[in-house]
């Protein structure tokens, strides 16, 4: 016999009973799940992920994180110390910093510098919040503010590294990887995961895409970057002379060669690689409905800052969070970068709040407004704070408390949880680090974080690593 042939029977014969063997334990699964979580599993076209049924009945079905990239400082925004103000000039006692550690100021003389603007209650509820964000104010009700977070992480990229992924080390699952892979994307034509951007007021700090990387999971779960001009996503059109249906015949033969191949070799990278040309087939025509804005009201376009296209601002990102929001997709991150502000704080700190305040506080109106904030997590806030010591006109980066806000999703509105000291140099009452962040979200959506592991290389990796708690005391 041809030894070839030989050995092409040998692997086909071996996988016609590994597929066998699969097709038996899906039949079982399906007789321990029941008809209704069949039917589920079934449904064609969406990835349901692999936690079915959920720990927990979930408060959240999506997420949209607004990520303020480069620092926001938590003195300037939520987190107001007249002690501070008081000593604004003055040497920063050593008390604070003596053995911790800090970025850019080593080795210089700290002096205490105050808040830069004021602070007054807001709503109901009266909750503290700088006059560079008066949008925000209007929303104070519907927000429970953090101002205990802690991270690990004191220079830019590591530390967005270590709040997207729950860990410093570049190459882990990002969490939208971690949610579409538990999950599921829901959303038959668009992915589970999104990432938009945009920039100004401050240092544009770079963004790798391994922020929003897959890891060592499918790379199916990758987040999709859309771009901030002209197609959203490359090559979206067809080229001259080329239909849908001749499309649909090129990605139906593709599709067809690579199922074959996987026949042999079974790799799950196959299977993803057949999926993601279907989707991108059908974002063809999902993502052109999707950036097209239309048809939405004028009033619409005003409360957001819209000014009639999706033109890459932080206020176009919003409203298409909301309609992907709408259309199913499980997690939008909208990256601004614009918060590193080691000088000229006053200024540019004031640019910033105003390009992305309005249109912050309006998703979470229109969300509301539409019925959809109670099963939306929304969180702004960054990858660190700003120390309370000046540094020229200026704040270095700060890790040992900054601030940020979560609204929707079963978290408790109008409320302020925890503290930072006097200066507000260090969290001092219920310090929330971000590995409790991580497992808070994961709970809201209806996950327990110690259950949810995959396992690479012998060890059970999860999002929270070993660490994390549910922060209880802001679930409603």
């Amino acid at each position: 016999m041809n030894p070839f042939f030989e050995n092409t029977l040998h692997r086909t014969r071996r996988e016609f009973l590994g597929q066998g063997l699969k097709g038996l334990g899906a039949i079982a699964l399906g007789g321990m799940l029941g008809p209704g979580q069949t039917a589920r599993a079934a449904m064609p076209g969406i990835d349901h992920g692999i936690v079915d049924p959920l720990h927990f009945a979930p408060k959240a079905k999506r997420f949209i994180f607004l990520y303020m990239a480069g620092g926001p400082s938590h003195l300037e925004t939520f987190d107001y110390k007249p002690e501070l103000a008081k000593n604004d000039g003055k040497p920063m006692p050593e008390s604070f910093t003596k053995g911790q550690p800090i970025a850019q100021l080593q080795g210089q003389q700290l002096n205490c510098m105050g808040p830069v603007f004021p602070f007054a209650k807001h709503g109901q509820s009266g909750q503290e919040i700088s006059s560079i964000l008066p949008h925000t104010h209007k929303i104070a009700d519907d927000i429970c503010i953090v101002r205990s977070m802690v991270t690990e992480q004191i220079n830019h990229d590591p530390a967005h590294t270590f709040m997207n992924t729950g860990t410093s080390i570049s190459g882990r699952p990002s969490m939208g990887a971690w949610l579409t892979y538990g999950l599921g994307t829901g959303s038959e034509n668009l992915p589970g995961f999104i990432v938009l951007t945009s920039k100004g007021g401050g240092q544009g700090q770079p963004i790798a895409a391994r922020q929003w990387h897959s890891g060592f999971l499918s790379s199916k779960h990758q987040g999709v970057q859309f771009q901030s001009s002209g197609d959203p996503v490359l090559y979206l059109g067809n080229p001259a002379g080329v239909d849908m249906q001749r499309q649909r015949d090129v990605v139906d033969t593709i599709s067809s060669l690579n199922a074959d191949f996987d026949t042999l070799v079974d790799d799950p990278e196959i299977a993803t690689r057949i999926s993601q040309y279907e989707m991108a087939f059908k974002m063809q025509t999902s993502v052109p409905e999707l950036t097209d804005i239309s048809n939405e009201p004028k009033h619409i376009l005003d409360m957001y800052g819209v000014e009639g296209v999706t033109d890459g601002t932080f206020a176009a990102n919003c409203l298409l969070a909301r309609r992907l929001a709408e259309r199913g997709v499980r997690f939008v991150q909208l990256y601004h970068r614009g918060w590193d502000h080691h000088s000229k704080l006053r200024g540019d700190i004031q640019v910033a709040s105003k390009l992305v305040d309005q249109a912050s506080a309006a998703l979470i109106m229109d969300l509301k407004q539409r019925g959809m904030l109670d099963e939306t997590l929304v969180v702004w806030g960054g990858e660190f704070g700003r120390t309370p010591m000046a540094q020229g006109d200026g704040r270095d980066h700060h890790i040992k408390g900054f601030s940020l806000w979560m609204a929707g999703g079963g978290i408790k509105p109008g409320m302020t949880y925890g503290e930072t000291d006097e200066l507000g140099y260090a969290a001092a009452v219920n310090k929330v680090h971000v590995h409790d962040f991580h497992a808070t979200l994961l709970h809201q959506l209806g996950i327990d974080h110690k259950k949810f592991t995959y396992r690479f290389q012998g060890r059970d990796f999860r999002l929270t690593d070993v660490h994390g708690r549910v922060v209880h005391d802001i679930i409603a």
